[in-house]
């Protein structure tokens, strides 16, 4: 990553879905990402650096973002926000089976900042792949958030998976850092800086 990065805002699936719908955000609290996000957006626009809209498709009769329900829209929230381009995906990753890498390499993107929902799974996998890519990341943990699991492997709370998820990012995968933080760095052309394996694992 280079000492003045050249970002693009990656707004993941901020869909009804994580309000009212059927998956709703335990934490950060929903409404308060949801702020987050629209100032990181607003500050992304006042600093030149292009937000790309990510939104999830699923087929018809599926439980979650099904074509023609409410839970697949946007937010209302964050409608009025311009962005350079919209990605439409099927799968987790924002890059899997979309035009986005490619688009971002033809405006010599190097960093991907991350928000939106979820943290544990669109979020996670994006990120994931952005290292693939050899594209750094940044990962804004007050806007984005997790819900609840409960299944045949355990359970976690919202804020278990989300605060373990953050701390995995933060030791390889991605700068995570929250948005006043990034609003800062972005003002003052600086890159964020992650944590390594290493040091993460030095626990007493």
């Amino acid at each position: 990553m280079s000492a003045t990065p050249r970002r693009a805002l990656l707004v993941i699936d901020v869909q009804n879905e994580y309000f009212t719908g059927n998956l709703p955000i335990a934490y950060p609290p929903a409404e308060a990402s949801l702020r987050n996000i629209g100032l990181a957006m607003e500050a992304a626009r006042e600093s030149g650096i292009p937000v790309v809209r990510v939104l999830q498709h699923s087929p018809a009769g599926a439980p979650l973002f099904a074509p023609d329900s409410e839970g697949r829209q946007p937010h209302p929230a964050l409608a009025g926000h311009p962005v350079a381009h919209t990605v439409h995906k099927t799968r987790a990753s924002a890059f899997l089976g979309t035009d986005l890498a490619d688009w971002l390499a033809a405006r010599d993107i190097d960093t991907v900042t991350v928000v939106g929902y979820m943290t544990h799974n669109c979020d996670a996998t994006t990120i994931f792949d952005a290292q693939h890519w050899g594209l750094g990341a940044e990962f804004l943990s007050d806007a984005s958030g997790s819900l609840a699991y409960r299944n045949a492997a355990g359970e976690a709370s919202g804020e278990e998976i989300h605060r373990v998820f953050c701390t995995v990012f933060h030791s390889n995968f991605a700068a995570v850092a929250t948005t006043a933080s990034w609003i800062e760095a972005i003002r003052a052309g600086r890159a964020l800086e992650k944590g390594n394996i290493f040091l993460s694992s030095r626990v007493r």
